[in-house]
């Protein structure tokens, strides 16, 4: 296991509160080397603007530098390590959407916008076909009288009330209903 990285207190616009301590475990340890690698990637930035404005005369101007990149090779050999044990997923567009300098936050909303989207549109069947449903169930009824009887019993499907026949569900509740 290797050992905990001090870091920096978050940036303002950061996702994790000053408070909040990483999570325990194996995904706190690598939240911790991940933010610790931002700061020796920060580091080694400084570092090669205030040499490249040094004079190039001086000896041993560069030992900062390789230190630095040492630092930040130490932690990408430290994060490869930890990676082998993790088995957490990430959809390959998040990482696209990384490469690409675009908020992964984007990606989220418009997936949820899409679900909510499709949500509405087959919320829109089932009410069509429900109402085809008893349309038919009633022309049925007054054109065979003697089916009445079943068709009511049909329409309940298993028992359930007809409010809860069809529709989206969570955790057994029809969702939108009072």
């Amino acid at each position: 296991m290797p050992p905990r990285v001090t870091v920096p207190p978050p940036a303002p616009d950061s996702p994790r509160s000053s408070q909040s301590p990483p999570p325990v475990g194996l995904q706190g340890d690598l939240e911790l080397e991940l933010m610790g690698l931002a700061n020796a990637l920060y580091n080694l930035g400084t570092t090669v603007v205030n040499d490249s404005t040094k004079e190039k005369d001086k000896p041993g101007g560069g030992k900062q530098v390789g230190l630095r990149v040492n630092e930040v090779i130490g932690h990408l050999s430290t994060i490869d390590g930890m990676s082998q044990h993790v088995q957490t997923k990430i959809p390959m567009q998040i990482l696209v959407d990384i490469d690409n300098g675009r908020n992964p936050m984007h990606l989220t909303k418009d997936r949820l916008e899409r679900a909510a989207t499709e949500n509405q549109f087959m919320n829109g069947k089932i009410t069509a076909l429900e109402s085809y449903r008893s349309m038919l169930d009633e022309a049925l009824a007054q054109t065979f009288p003697e089916l009445a009887s079943q068709l009511s019993a049909h329409s309940s499907q298993a028992g359930l009330p007809e409010s809860q026949s069809a529709g989206p569900y969570m955790n057994g509740e029809r969702i939108g209903s009072t």
